[in-house]
């Protein structure tokens, strides 16, 4: 199966040559790979252009756009300027971050669920940080859902869903949408991804009301959010982050990323999940 894989960059030069080696080195290597440095004021480029001499299968552009880190706004806007960048002749296309060490057999691997299953829109392993010198699984992830950090997407699922949404939330609708459309998500815990910068460690104060405004725009209604808010701010151990997602539901617009019919089908499904694991 033909990979494309599209990379968004910003002030990455402490991570991405080891990204871009994991991926240069796997068992069943990319067709391309584009590298957006977004905004970079570091090294990030002089590492993007080390490869790229080295790999004609690299290749990158730059996007101008604010410095301040917006929780999925930004990093999906320069997502799609790596999109321009390639042609139809992928099968599966990835998002990937740039602070991420691939196992060498990750693509072959994802390659292999997407074959044995036609119905798999979606696919990836789980992110691990470094914690007391050992490798752990991440904790905000639940064993049915793939990180934003490491999409998977068969062509015609990404296109079902008409692309990722320019919103916090985007990594959380995309496989919502998916499902909605009647594709599988499936993961695979034996791909263990070292994820070297823990989740949001550059978000900035400002947004602290965007998962709020997330679950608003997903049409979760309140008590979803209510639920979902107390098990976020469990796994991260804040009250804080608690109260913030709730005043950001609260006070957000009116204004959504999914169709009334398809919250209709969100919030049945969420509700449906939540029953199955409690009973």
């Amino acid at each position: 199966m033909n990979f494309y894989i599209i990379i968004p960059a910003h002030n990455e030069e402490a991570f991405l040559a080891q990204t871009l080696q994991s991926l240069t080195t796997q068992t069943l290597l990319p067709k391309k790979i584009v590298v957006i440095n977004d905004h970079s004021t570091d090294g990030t480029q002089l590492i993007i252009d080390r490869f790229s001499e080295k790999f004609p299968f690299i290749t990158s552009i730059t996007n101008t756009s604010e410095e301040k880190h917006q929780p999925g706004s930004k990093v999906i806007k320069a997502f799609y300027k790596g999109l321009e960048l390639i042609d139809e002749s992928y099968d599966i296309l990835c998002k990937f971050d740039a602070d991420l060490i691939f196992p060498n057999t990750y693509l072959e691997r994802i390659s292999e669920i997407f074959q044995n299953n036609s119905t798999c829109g979606l696919a990836g392993g789980f992110c691990y940080i470094e914690k007391d010198g050992e490798w752990v699984l991440e904790n905000l992830t639940n064993k049915d859902h793939i990180r934003g950090a490491l999409k998977a997407y068969r062509k015609q699922c990404f296109q079902d869903i008409g692309g990722l949404k320019e919103s916090m939330g985007w990594d959380t609708v995309d496989e919502l949408l998916a499902q909605y459309q009647g594709w599988e998500i499936k993961t695979d815990e034996s791909l263990h991804v070292k994820h070297l910068k823990p989740t949001g460690a550059t978000y900035s104060k400002t947004s602290k009301y965007k998962q709020g405004e997330a679950f608003k725009k997903m049409r979760y209604g309140f008590l979803l959010t209510l639920i979902a808010t107390t098990k976020l701010a469990f796994k991260k151990r804040s009250l804080t982050f608690y109260f913030y997602t709730i005043t950001g539901f609260l006070k957000a617009k009116n204004e959504f990323i999914v169709t009334k019919k398809e919250g209709k089908f969100i919030r049945k499904l969420r509700w449906r999940n939540i029953k199955k694991k409690l009973f």
